[in-house]
């Protein structure tokens, strides 16, 4: 390495000189078909990434998240963490991914687990969301250690399971057994794809619910002698039209929520069902004729941190409270699924300064500073771990996330790399600020 460059500069000269090393290991990490549900290959890719970080000197442990939701003896909740301890104490910096990609759908031109490298892009699930982000934090940490031999504190890189169906397999469970306590770890970055300028400072809160209405079943051919629930749960799907989701599009927040249309309260609603169970499509059976006695919607409702978890819930209660006052018949059972509170990271605090210091540094532009629509495993480290230093960074187009043709651009995994390893140097190096 040439004497006259600086450190920054040498971070940087590195890391381009290890663009094959960094597309082959997106590549072996996009082939480890890791899908959620079920939670395949878990064990695998924590045993690929043992492999790699124990022959750098990090100290990996491998942790199984038993009786997590989702655990079993077929889909064992597996997870890896490695830290490399510096010449002298101070802070840790941990960097989490997690290693579960969505099914690969259909749609694709390109092999979903065969991480094809076209026109500078590297195709698969996963891609963007979000082993690119995984392996250009493990590129950074690696070149970080290798150039800034006495650096101080600790690097924690983490692969994590079950993210995508809500993490409770993963950074829940090991913020619950201590591993993102702040006296353990100060500073997390998350290198979830929200683009190589951005810093997502955290995330709107969701609510999820199952609705039942309720009804009596009858001949099809007399449907004045049931109730039909189907009926019902019209009612409550025109009450939702005509009074809630006027409302929420009329609630608006201080957040930087990306994109612009997510900067209102917002609902979806998931599923829904009612009346006799579907006839498999290889039968060819008729259906029976019989008024439906319960219908169900699972409801998905994204809410403001101006918001709360009480009143969210409160505001449905009282439509169908109301509808069944004004409608005869009208029964109704609802259960809460789950729940997320919001999450934001001040814009001042040390990883916000110092990932927005790297970016303008490398980038030679500000970052943006952004809050994600959806929830990504900051709230469990903020909730459950108490450690409100936390950040969302990473390579790769969010609005690629779960789509077919899944790719993340190699130049934008090198610059973020490029980011990270100047985060660690200004946060653990001998000149660190503060």
């Amino acid at each position: 390495m040439d004497a006259c460059l600086n450190i920054q500069d040498q971070l940087a000269a590195e890391i381009e000189q290890r663009r094959e090393d960094l597309v082959l290991l997106t590549q072996e990490l996009i082939r480890i078909p890791t899908i959620n549900p079920p939670g395949a290959f878990y064990r695998d890719i924590c045993a690929f990434l043992d492999a790699r970080l124990g022959s750098k000197g990090f100290q990996t442990q491998l942790i199984r998240a038993e009786g997590a939701p989702g655990d079993s003896e077929a889909y064992p909740r597996w997870n890896i963490i490695a830290r490399r301890e510096g010449k002298t104490s101070g802070e840790c910096v941990h960097f989490n991914s997690h290693i579960d990609v969505v099914e690969a759908g259909e749609g694709w031109t390109e092999d979903p687990f065969g991480g094809a490298l076209k026109d500078g892009k590297i195709y698969g699930r996963g891609a963007c969301d979000m082993k690119g982000g995984l392996a250009a934090s493990i590129i950074a940490a690696e070149v970080f250690i290798e150039l800034v031999q006495d650096f101080s504190g600790a690097i924690e890189i983490s692969g994590t399971a079950d993210e995508e169906s809500g993490g409770y397999g993963g950074v829940a469970y090991l913020a619950g057994k201590g591993f993102f306590s702040p006296e353990r770890v100060q500073h997390v970055i998350i290198p979830e794809p929200l683009h190589k300028d951005r810093i997502c400072l955290g995330h709107r809160g969701g609510w999820w619910a199952e609705i039942e209405t309720k009804g009596e079943i009858a001949h099809g051919s007399m449907p004045f002698l049931g109730d039909c629930a189907v009926r019902h749960m019209g009612a409550v799907l025109d009450a939702f039209e005509s009074e809630l989701y006027p409302a929420l599009s009329s609630r608006h927040t201080a957040m930087p929520v990306v994109p612009e249309g997510a900067r209102v309260s917002t609902m979806n609603i998931n599923s829904i069902h009612g009346g006799q169970e579907e006839i498999p499509s290889v039968s060819t059976a008729l259906p029976s004729h019989c008024v439906p006695d319960s219908c169900r919607i699972v409801i998905d409702r994204r809410y403001l941190i101006e918001e709360t978890h009480e009143g969210v819930k409160a505001e449905v209660e009282s439509l169908l409270s109301g509808l069944k006052q004004n409608r005869p018949k009208f029964d109704y059972s609802m259960r809460e699924l789950n729940h997320v509170a919001p999450s934001m990271t001040d814009r001042d605090a040390p990883v916000v300064s110092t990932v927005a210091g790297a970016i303008q540094s490398v980038l030679g532009k500000g970052a943006d500073f952004v809050a994600s629509p959806g929830s990504y495993d900051q709230k469990h480290i903020d909730r459950i771990g108490k450690l409100k230093n936390c950040i969302a960074y990473g390579p790769g187009l969010l609005e690629l996330a779960h789509k077919p043709d899944e790719y993340v651009d190699v130049e934008d995994m090198i610059d973020s790399a490029k980011v990270m390893a100047l985060s660690l140097l200004k946060l653990l190096g001998p000149d660190r600020e503060g």
